[in-house]
């Protein structure tokens, strides 16, 4: 306890994890999402921009959407995600990380799989607007991870946040970055390369001495992308220290509100490290669920509403009814 038994079952030909990811990630579309661009600024000068979604209902309700690498607000997970909540009666503030909304951040820093610290802020500026009592995180892959440290680390979590949920989180960022560059994800970790090594070079444009060409040229693997600019930019020694102190694992035997991760036994971003089955089994609050399929935020469900999505409701309506809310 709590490990939880999964229900999800798709059609044979969501079976196949490339094939989940891919749909997902690519051909997925959610019409019908009206978003509402926020801008606030954090203590360190610079921004992040917020996009809303608001429901016509009084219920003082809202979920804080996080979504993976080099994703953004706009990504079908997150639109279908706030077009399920909306169907609750729910708000949801879907962030954008760092240089992921369309206009890149002013500082050298960026995102990265740890930087709690904005999550915190995100969270603070969120209570002070004094409109919602009942606040849920959801977060997805880097955001899922994300979600699981700031949950875990230590950092007061106020009273509004009552429970979270994580999906195809690489909670051993060693662990998932070896599955990365292993052959049977070239396609994918190739993608994210050419889009971080683009962001990369945007950096090059606003900070010329501290990112020369030749750097650029010697990031072969994400590994290298990481050993160069993540670690530098964000005060870490090299990639394996930022590895090491960011993965969620470590943090999750502290987490205290009732939290689901879910994570596909065929998500091929995922090694063995990353299914913390001890760490649910000793938790009263860290609920893991490890369904057979659904890829990498996959989970492809029937009227274009994904299984992690009715999920969440779920959970969080549970949630609510355990707290009489």
């Amino acid at each position: 306890m709590p490990l939880v038994r999964s229900e999800y079952n798709p059609p044979f030909w969501q079976k196949s994890g490339h094939l989940s990811t891919i749909y997902a990630g690519l051909l997925r579309k959610v019409p019908e999402v009206v978003q509402k661009r926020e801008r606030i600024t954090l203590t360190d000068g610079d921004f992040l921009d917020l996009d809303w979604t608001y429901s016509d209902s009084e219920k003082r309700t809202l979920v804080i959407v996080l979504h993976g690498l080099e994703g953004s607000a706009q990504r079908p997970y997150i639109t279908g995600s706030a077009k399920a909540f909306l169907s609750e009666g729910w708000d949801t503030c879907a962030v954008n990380f760092r240089g992921c909304s369309g206009s890149p951040n002013t500082r050298f820093r960026s995102y990265h799989s740890g930087a709690t610290e904005d999550l915190v802020e995100i969270v603070e500026h969120v209570i002070s607007l004094d409109c919602y009592d009942t606040i849920f995180i959801k977060g997805f892959s880097l955001g899922g991870n994300l979600t699981l440290k700031y949950l875990g680390e230590g950092n007061p979590i106020p009273k509004q946040v009552k429970a979270a949920l994580a999906i195809s989180v690489p909670c051993d960022l060693t662990d998932s970055c070896q599955m990365l560059m292993s052959p049977k994800n070239v396609l994918y970790a190739k993608r994210f390369k050419k889009h971080l090594l683009a962001k990369l070079r945007q950096k090059q444009e606003m900070f010329p001495d501290l990112v020369a060409e030749n750097d650029i040229r010697h990031i072969i693997t994400l590994k290298d992308f990481d050993d160069f600019y993540t670690s530098k930019a964000h005060n870490f020694k090299d990639a394996n220290d930022y590895y090491q102190k960011c993965s969620a694992k470590q943090f999750l035997p502290n987490i205290q509100i009732p939290t689901l991760l879910i994570n596909a036994q065929n998500d091929s971003f995922l090694g063995e490290n990353c299914f913390p089955f001890s760490e649910a089994e000793n938790s009263k609050s860290f609920f893991l669920e490890t369904p057979k399929f659904g890829g990498h935020v996959g989970f492809w469900g029937p009227k274009n509403i994904t299984y992690t999505e009715r999920r969440a409701l779920i959970f969080f309506k549970e949630k609510i009814a355990a707290l009489n809310l």
